[in-house]
């Protein structure tokens, strides 16, 4: 048997990890110094925690160990098995290394045993959609060996775009400098960022105003999606006029699918922070 496994960061709401199966390891984090439990059997308060933002309260996440991978995944190896992980970018986070340090012990160990180690390339819901085609995969009775390796070229048209309402987080995470932050805030500039080949985070631009950033990042869509069809997943810090304006004009550009919408969880949100929003589709490339 195959079992699939993903981390918080997949983003998915607690229905659709269920209904797929998910085996789910919960990422760290902590809000002003207190490490916060969470809870797998129900959906994460979204509202709740950027309010906590918003009123200054200090959220800092830590990745995974190679231990507690390998104590989520030795149990079913010693069951006979075989284990898909796919978890956040490599690009932004050293979790899928600490997954791959697990297996190889695992694999050593107990020989005969399988088990692929994907490298999303995505974060959040970007991760959270090919965990939804692995498990549907993996229903249709699929060999192990053909769903990693549909799995790994499919990642490359993961398209993910995104953009921020409050430059203070991308400042206290590294990724703009203070006088970025500073004067983008008085001039109301929001970045324009996305999830490149390699799984980081850049830049592909900027506009005046969250709105005027979500009809670039419509455009994004009409020039790249490859079924105006096929569903779409969306994720927001609390956000939701965003995401209503951001349908509505997929809409009316010829989407006709369906949509899963969830909050940033916390160990993306604590980066992006309230008012983010970012769409995640299949693309004939990412950019």
């Amino acid at each position: 048997m195959i079992k699939l496994f993903a981390d918080t960061a997949s983003n998915l709401p607690v229905t659709l990890n269920k209904k797929y199966n998910v085996n789910i390891i919960p990422l760290a984090y902590t809000r002003d110094g207190v490490d916060i439990p969470y809870d797998l059997e129900h959906d994460f308060d979204g509202k709740a925690f950027y309010d906590a933002m918003r009123n200054g309260a200090e959220m800092k996440t830590s990745m995974a160990n190679s231990e507690t991978f390998r104590e989520r995944f030795e149990e079913d190896v010693k069951n006979g098995n075989d284990i898909i992980y796919i978890g956040l970018s490599g690009g932004v986070s050293g979790t899928v290394r600490a997954a791959e340090i697990a297996a190889e012990e695992l694999m050593e160990e107990y020989p005969g045993s399988k088990i692929a180690v994907i490298n999303s390339l995505g974060a959040g819901l970007g991760i959270g959609m090919q965990v939804v085609e692995i498990a549907k995969l993996i229903e249709e009775g699929k060999p192990f060996e053909e769903i990693v390796s549909i799995t790994e070229e499919r990642k490359n048209h993961m398209c993910q775009f995104f953009t921020v309402d409050d430059l203070t987080y991308l400042k206290k995470g590294g990724r703009i400098s203070g006088a970025t932050a500073a004067i983008g805030t008085l001039l109301n500039i929001k970045p324009l960022l996305r999830g490149d080949e390699e799984g980081h985070i850049v830049s592909w631009g900027k506009c005046r105003g969250i709105n005027k950033c979500i009809l670039e990042i419509v455009k994004k869509y009409d020039e790249l999606v490859l079924d105006k069809s096929a569903d779409v997943m969306i994720i927001h810090g609390d956000n939701e006029s965003a995401v209503e304006f951001l349908i509505s004009k997929l809409r009316e550009n010829g989407f006709t699918g369906n949509t899963t919408i969830n909050y940033f969880e916390p160990v993306c949100g604590c980066h992006v922070g309230p008012g983010s929003l970012a769409l995640f589709f299949w693309g004939e490339r990412k950019l």
